[in-house]
């Protein structure tokens, strides 16, 4: 039987089944990525919820998985030459998936390359970018007189929009014909911006057709609609 007593998080949130992958998570944009990549990928793993507005996050037991605090993480039971491996960051998190199945990541080093450096796009700016317009106009910066950080942030929002407009014009998948780690890494985001924060309007989501054509591709797949709500909330 496989033991996972040298991770401390293990005790907080005992696994039922230590030889599967064990995910650390809350059904937030970066929490949904691995969930829908394990969905995706069809490998057995264990979902534990990790609840943010309780700041279980914030546990001992978590930051010696996650320094840095935030959802998600794994712990992959059966890593690298069958050693136990821990992971934090989700964009990690995705490529060391693709690369373990040898799925939705392409084999020819030019398109590989290029598949990571879309879902490096969405962690340095979509991510931060989305977020910041969801604080200021559906959480507390909403009561902040001062509306410059959100016009800010809607602007640049408005254009990475563009920059994504552009990339899906004639195309399904923001990669050539597939679906892959790029698709994934971007969902959550696009579909919390305006469903979630409630901001397609203000970000005149209605001017980037190709980015709501694909938003709705990637919300039909059996594996997207089961991976959202993976951790349950409740």
């Amino acid at each position: 039987m496989t033991d996972l007593s040298a991770f401390p998080i293990a005790t907080r949130w005992p696994a039922k089944h230590p030889d599967r992958l064990q995910l650390y998570s809350f059904p937030t944009p970066n929490g949904v990525k691995v969930s829908i990549m394990l969905e995706e990928l069809g490998l057995p793993y264990e979902a534990h919820a990790v609840n943010i507005t309780k700041n279980e996050s914030w546990t001992p037991e978590f930051l010696a998985l996650n320094p840095n605090g935030k959802i998600p993480a794994i712990v992959d039971p059966d890593g690298p030459g069958g050693q136990p491996l821990a992971l934090f960051e989700s964009g990690a998190i995705l490529l060391y998936l693709a690369e373990k199945t040898g799925k939705l990541l392409p084999s020819d080093p030019i398109l590989r390359y290029e598949t990571i450096q879309w879902v490096f796009f969405q962690m340095a700016a979509i991510g931060p970018m989305f977020g910041q317009v969801g604080f200021f106009y559906k959480f507390a910066g909403k009561e902040i007189a001062d509306k410059r950080p959100l016009t800010r942030y809607v602007d640049e929002s408005k254009r990475l929009l563009g920059v994504l407009e552009t990339r899906l014009t004639g195309r399904e998948w923001l990669m050539d014909g597939d679906y892959t780690i790029a698709d994934t890494s971007h969902v959550g985001w696009v579909r919390n911006l305006i469903g979630f924060y409630d901001a397609g309007e203000l970000v005149g989501v209605k001017d980037f057709p190709n980015v709501l054509a694909w938003l709705d591709r990637v919300l039909a797949r059996p594996a997207v609609q089961r991976g959202l709500e993976i951790p349950p909330r409740g």
